[in-house]
Order: C-alpha cells, then structure tokens, then sequence
C-alpha cells in the first residue's frame, strides 16, 4: 500500500459506511523467508482487488481466491500457505472445519497463516410511510439485525437513501408511491414490497411508465400470506418476505456491490476462476490478474507475472502439458 493511501481502518469505515462487503485477511503465523509478517493486513474486495499486504504476488493469488470463497460463504476461515505438498500428497487444498491448507509452489520457502473474516453488510430496509404497518417494521427489523431507515415520505426518497439498501417497503397509503417505486426498481433494489390491496395494487402497477418484467419485481401486497391481520403480523409477514428475497439469492449476485463493469477481457466481479499452466495454482480471474493469450486460442491465466514470463518463453510445452 502506498504511503498516501488511507489507513485500511479508515478504508474499512467507510466501506462499512456504504454497505459494501469485503473480507479482512490478517497474518497471524509467518515462518521465515516468508515476506509478511504477523499482523500484516489487506482487505481483499468483491471484484477481487486486494488493498494492503499479506505475501508477495504469489501468495496474495492464493489469498485472493479463498478469501472471495469466504466472502460468498459468509463465513471466516484460517488460511495456512506452504510451498510444499498438502498431507495428502494430492496438491489440492486440504479442508478441515474452520481451515484450509493449500500448497503454493511459487513460493521463495516460509509458510503463512492468515485469518480470513468476511464482512458483509447488514441488510438495510428503507420503510416509506408513517402506518401502523410502518411502525411495525421499524420495530421488528432491528431485532433481526437490519439496519431501518424510515422516511416519511413527504419529500420521497432520495437516491442517497436507496444506495446499498437490500429492501424498499412502501407503507404510506397512498402518498408518494409511484415515484419511489420507479427509483427503486431502476436502483436495481432487490427486494420491494408496496403494501396495498389486491386490487389497489395492481392498479398502481399497471399506472407504473416500467416494463412488465421490471412491473414484476415489486412486491404486492406485501408479505408472505400466512393469515396475518394486525399491523405487526402484516409487518411480520413482509420481513420475512424480504428474508426470503435477501437470504435466497446468490450471495455471488449479492458481492457485486463494487465490481466494475464486467468484460470478456477483464471479468471483474472475482467469481471465476482458472488453473495457472506453469505452476499448477488455482488463480482468480479479476483486474490485475496476469494473463497471456500467446501459444493458443485461450487466454491464460497465472499467479504471478514470473509464471507468466516462464510460460511465454515455451508456450507449446504448457499446452501439450495441458492437453495431455
């Protein structure tokens, strides 16, 4: 990291701050010619971009690739690297409860022992709306461990208020509905619920300037039909609709929040992965990944530039390696 970088305490707060997920990776063990050091860290981010120090290039690769795994499993994980052969002798990382233990090739001697905390943000609902049902919500959702944020929808919501939100439900009876709605559904919000009659909201929907399959992703009425009358038992039934729509999709749908858009050269979101020809390691495919596309029709892709040059040298001796 470069010394007019902020510190990654700061870079933390304010990822945090705009609900972006990330995962700290900590060195907690380093064995000697190892480069790190204990307590070195980096923040390993969605797109696969790394921030900070844990290893050189070959063991950031490795970080890199467990660390995105964990961001999707949401949970932390002991990550031991060493150049030498895992106990089985296979090479491919082995798995215990709690930790995984890889063989890197490349690296210069040492090994490392680095803890991998995936932090994700809290879902956040923007409740619009002064109803009981709204009331309810603001009440409820706390208790689950979302972050509310109620408006009272005399001045709408602004785009500010919809960014890193993970739901949107319309309380209001009425007031302001349309616009927020629309905003919403372009904010790409993933979950949104207008509670409303049958009929009132079917109305609403169809007076919406949107598509038929974006008229499809709001929610009405609001909540799963389990008999509730109440406006808490209607506010129940909508958060666990919305827990439903949050907690059931892909988390790899869900860490994108700061990948940049995706190409065929520069997939940027961090999910793909793919073999290094020289070395044997599993790579992750984002920005900044080394990759070569002489010697064949197929980009490759490697842990380090020095795999890179090894592999660009011979070409025909990687593919034959490959093809057999």
């Amino acid at each position: 990291m470069s010394p007019s970088a902020p510190p990654l305490e700061a870079r933390m707060a304010e990822l945090t701050g705009r609900h972006v997920p990330f995962v700290k990776a900590t060195v907690v063990r380093a064995r000697r010619p190892a480069s790190a050091r204990p307590g070195d860290t980096a923040l390993v981010l969605a797109d696969g971009r790394v921030e900070g120090f844990v290893g050189g290039a070959c063991a950031e690769a490795t970080v890199r690739v467990q660390a995105l795994r964990t961001l999707r499993s949401g949970e932390s994980l002991l990550l031991r690297i060493s150049p030498e052969e895992t106990a089985d002798g296979t090479g491919e990382p082995v798995v215990e409860e709690g930790a995984v233990s890889v063989a890197n090739p490349c690296l210069s001697g040492g090994e490392l022992e680095i803890f991998l905390e995936p932090l994700r943000p809290v879902p956040r609902v923007v409740v619009l709306g002064e109803s009981p049902i709204a009331r309810a919500l603001a009440a409820f959702g706390p208790v689950l461990g979302y972050e509310i944020t109620v408006a009272s929808g005399a001045d709408g919501i602004t785009p500010e208020e919809l960014a890193g939100s993970q739901a949107l439900v319309i309380a209001s009876h009425g007031r302001g509905e349309e616009p927020v709605l629309v905003s919403a559904v372009r904010a790409g919000v993933p979950y949104i619920g207008l509670v409303a009659s049958p009929r009132r909201g079917a109305a609403v929907l169809d007076a919406l300037p949107l598509g038929a399959e974006d008229r499809a992703r709001i929610h009405t009425p609001a909540g799963l039909w389990i008999g509730a009358r109440t406006p808490g038992e209607i506010a129940v039934s909508i958060l666990a609709e919305v827990i439903q729509a949050v907690r059931g999709r892909s988390v790899e749908v869900e860490v994108e929040v700061e990948a940049p858009p995706e190409t065929p050269e520069s997939p940027g979101t961090g999910s793909v992965t793919a073999v290094d020809p020289v070395c044997g390691m599993t790579v992750s495919v984002a920005d900044g990944t080394p990759y070569s596309d002489e010697g064949g029709d197929e980009r490759r892709w490697f842990c380090c530039a020095g795999c890179r040059a090894a592999y660009e040298k011979d070409p025909a001796r990687y593919t034959k390696a490959d093809a057999s």
